[in-house]
């Protein structure tokens, strides 16, 4: 038994593929540009992290740790070379009734859960239902995130002594000229060289206007301090006094029920903004990723991070655009972000302050101006309504909420609109029998579903019929439980007529359905492919509806 469950699991994980260079030529040219790439995702994610463990209510350093351990591990194991992941805002927001309520530790147990549970997400494939999100969700989820992204980098233009106040007039001037200057710079820089990633030499040369000529502008050290060690082995399960003077969560039921919704949630948003920034950074590199093999990365990821003191993560759009727009194809960008990052923590630290904030933020508004999708516009006036309708709602949703209840209620959305026009598409077309005389025939036409049964009984003159009816599916299909309570039901006010009704042409999808249901007097499988005209009696009763 054991050994048979152990086959089964084997069966279902794939070899990865963890290929530093996947298809890309090894050339000296390569090598530098994700390099380099990577330095400038490095640059942006300090000042990202910084803000998330400060939004989730943890201390800096629990933002940059799981910055570099999340992203060192999905760069080395993740489904698309490519992809940058760190802590997100879309975690932090989830995270912070939790720490407020029971503390830091209690987050760290939660990151491990989280990570488990991606890991059979993975394992089990789940990864694949991302393809059911439609395109019109893709375009919301994109925008929303664009003008999230946006709305995030507002707040470096507040006064990092009191956040409730914009900047000195002064101070906001200088600050607003510098990131225009920085958004001109990586404008210009593709047009003069390649050699240099635009946000790399945009951060530069910026940076040393500022230090150069002592302008007073906010950095990356008025924010926090980022210095720090090496992460360190740290469980968060036990007893007694655990990191930054809280209480360790003990391992027992009543953790696990404390920490389990937040964890289901939290892997389900990191999951779907993993997968979705996956197939984005797919559809730019025109490469397509591994979900699986995304999904147990994020949760391996989240499990080491929660043993190493970090607040957890997941695909980072913002940064991956970043990395996309630098040149940035392969597992070595990605690598070296989380290094470099590493580096700024331990040894870099005070150079790494000094970095102006308006750096960072024109590189990220550079972001917003290429992550928007400004097509959707027109696109929104050539797509039915529906398609645009939902464009707007998950942008919106993204907006006032977040990523997870914006796809979700956008999925949702488009089935119900999908449901709705299949069901309006049901019909019959009657005539006459010609092997069965007297016999009056009704072709079906439009799928048979929960949404279109009333619609189909609706098709029937009971009353004015004649005694033998004939119901022919070759151009319609019977979906599910509804459809069959529909049919059973049909037969049944024809059965109280004293007339019969049979059916014609079942698909072999149909057959088994219906078979399996009990509904076929007639077990054949002539019909499903045509070759004997099979009619099939109906038995009542087997649902209970008449």
């Amino acid at each position: 038994m054991r050994r048979a469950a152990m086959a089964l699991l084997a069966k279902q994980i794939s070899p990865p593929n963890l290929s530093i260079m996947q298809d890309e030529g090894f050339t000296v040219a390569r090598v530098r540009t994700e390099l380099l790439s990577g330095l400038t995702v490095a640059l942006a994610l300090v000042p990202e992290a910084v803000a998330f463990a400060f939004v989730a209510g943890v201390h800096p350093l629990v933002g940059l740790y799981a910055a570099f351990m999340v992203g060192l591990i999905t760069a080395v194991f993740g489904g698309r070379p490519g992809m940058i992941s760190g802590a997100t805002g879309a975690l932090a927001v989830v995270m912070v009734a939790l720490v407020a309520q029971h503390g830091v530790e209690y987050l760290f147990a939660t990151v491990v859960l989280m990570g488990i549970l991606q890991i059979i997400a993975g394992v089990m494939h789940w990864g694949k239902f991302i393809r059911l999100v439609p395109h019109p969700v893709m375009l919301g989820f994109v925008n929303g995130l664009a003008i999230v992204i946006f709305l995030a980098q507002l707040t470096q233009f507040k006064d990092p002594e009191n956040t409730e106040a914009w900047l000195a007039s002064s101070q906001l001037v200088m600050m607003l000229g510098l990131v225009g200057l920085t958004m001109l710079i990586i404008w210009g820089t593709p047009k003069i060289t390649a050699i240099i990633p635009a946000p790399l030499a945009g951060i530069g040369i910026v940076a040393g206007l500022v230090i150069a000529f002592g302008i007073n502008v906010p950095t990356v050290g008025d924010m926090a301090s980022i210095k720090g060690g090496f992460p360190a082995f740290h469980n968060p399960f036990g007893t007694g006094e655990g990191l930054y003077g809280t209480a360790l969560a003990p391992f027992t039921l009543e953790t696990l029920w404390i920490i389990l919704p937040y964890a289901v949630i939290l892997a389900a948003i990191g999951l779907i903004e993993s997968l979705l920034t996956l197939n984005l950074v797919g559809e730019i590199t025109g490469k397509r990723g591994g979900a699986s093999q995304e999904c147990i990365a994020q949760g391996a990821s989240n499990v080491v991070t929660g043993f190493f003191g970090g607040m957890g993560g997941c695909a980072m759009i913002g940064q991956s655009m970043i990395n996309v727009k630098s040149g940035g194809r392969t597992r070595i960008a990605g690598i070296t972000a989380a290094l470099f990052l590493l580096a700024f923590i331990v040894v870099a630290s005070p150079l790494i302050e000094q970095i102006p904030l308006a750096a960072l933020v024109g590189v990220m508004f550079m972001v917003v101006i290429g992550t928007f999708a400004w097509n959707s516009f027109k696109v929104m006036t050539k797509v039915p309504l529906m398609d645009a309708f939902v464009i707007v709602l998950v942008t919106v949703v993204t907006v006032m909420t977040d990523l997870a209840i914006a796809v979700v209620v956008g999925v949702i959305v488009s089935a119900l609109a999908y449901a709705w026009n299949n069901a309006r598409r049901i019909h019959a077309y009657t005539r006459e029998s010609e092997s069965d005389k007297g016999a009056k025939v009704y072709e079906i036409e439009g799928p048979l579903f929960f949404g279109s049964t009333d619609g189909f009984i609706e098709l029937f003159d009971v009353a004015g019929d004649p005694d033998h009816v004939i119901v022919d599916f070759a151009r319609s299909r019977v979906v599910d439980q509804s459809a069959l309570q529909a049919i059973e039901a049909l037969a049944g006010k024809y059965e109280a007529e004293g007339k019969s009704v049979v059916l014609r042409h079942l698909s072999r999808d149909c057959h088994q359905l219906l078979t399996k249901a009990g509904h076929l007097m007639v077990d054949s499988d002539d019909d499903p492919d045509y070759e004997v005209a099979v009619d099939y009696s109906v038995k009542t009763g087997v649902l209970g509806g008449h």
